[in-house]
């Protein structure tokens, strides 16, 4: 039996990955014109489609969406119950039906036409109604399913997902979408807290500052290191530019030369130190103290004034790994 299934699930993979082998060679004058329509798109791009062509009809919305494209799915029965009213003149509407003859179809496209919506086709048959109604028509036909039964729709949904995301990636590459982007409509993954967070946004403010002034004492620059468990404590003159860092290591130094704790920290501290910028990328802030091999830093203004506090445990917790 295990045999059995591993060559049926193998068998599977070959097939689909034959088919979709030859979408490359597919690519040309329809894929440029469907990939300029959208790119030129004064308003959204609605994407429908029945069935397995539905599902994957709404995982090329979301990934439209997420690359730059303004997107998202209409189901036909939707569409002709009131949902039409969301598609204006100045959309795209990107059909998906391997026949190219749903039967909504009859139905949807004279209010397309009426509305001069511009209609590309994702289609296994080249002379369907759709594929004839439309600006420009995608080919995603098989010369057979992965099914043994030759039904299910495999081979043909594995198509359909790759041409919808060759039409994506290219759309998205035309319009110089970037990372930045990118994370800007993903602010709570992984990349949008390393992109988007700022050394202002996670530092530590106010009380939570460790701080001195240069004539402070040893004896009271210990306090405040026990205090805060930061590992450092800022050193700063009356206008609170920072001088110097007095951290753990500083301490034991210190100590262990014989110096007094009623000696200013300004002769214990080690003098200029690493200061972050507040309004830099918390990712390079993040690496730039791993690359000193630091756990912690002050945090300066645009003026050079102590504002904050950080440590890799605030760029961890904010998902910055």
């Amino acid at each position: 039996m295990s045999d059995f299934l591993l060559n049926a699930g193998r068998q599977t993979l070959m097939l689909e990955l034959q088919e979709a082998s030859r979408l490359p060679d597919r690519l040309g004058e329809d894929f440029v014109r469907a990939a300029n329509t959208i790119i030129h798109c004064d308003g959204k791009v609605i994407v429908s489609g029945i069935g397995k062509s539905g599902h994957i009809g709404k995982k090329i919305a979301a990934t439209l969406a997420s690359t730059g494209t303004p997107a998202f799915f209409v189901h036909p029965a939707e569409a002709l119950h009131g949902d039409l009213g969301m598609i204006e003149s100045r959309d795209v509407l990107l059909f998906i039906s391997y026949s190219g003859s749903a039967k909504e179809l009859d139905l949807i496209l004279p209010r397309l036409q009426e509305k001069s919506v511009a209609l590309l086709a994702m289609t296994g048959k080249s002379r369907s109604p759709l594929a004839l109604a439309a600006n420009a028509t995608l080919d995603i036909s098989v010369e057979r399913e992965a099914c043994p039964m030759h039904l299910a729709p495999t081979s043909s949904t594995v198509n359909t997902l790759m041409m919808g995301d060759a039409l994506a990636m290219a759309v998205m590459q035309a319009r110089g979408f970037n990372e930045e982007d990118f994370a800007r409509s993903h602010p709570a993954g992984a990349l949008g807290a390393r992109l988007l967070n700022k050394v202002h946004h996670l530092m530590r403010t106010d009380e939570a500052i460790p701080q001195v002034k240069l004539n402070t004492s040893v004896m009271d620059a210990m306090l405040e290191l026990s205090r805060t468990g930061l590992g450092l404590v800022a050193v700063c003159d009356d206008v609170q530019q920072v001088k110097g860092v007095f951290t753990d290591g500083d301490l034991r130094r210190w100590l262990v030369s014989g110096g007094k704790l009623e000696i200013a920290v300004s002769n214990a501290m080690t003098a200029g130190g690493l200061t972050l910028n507040a309004d830099s990328r918390a990712i390079e802030a993040k690496e730039l103290l791993m690359k000193r091999k630091i756990t912690a830093a002050p945090v300066v203004d645009s003026h050079g004034r102590l504002c904050g506090a950080i440590n890799l445990q605030d760029f961890y917790q904010a998902g910055i790994l």
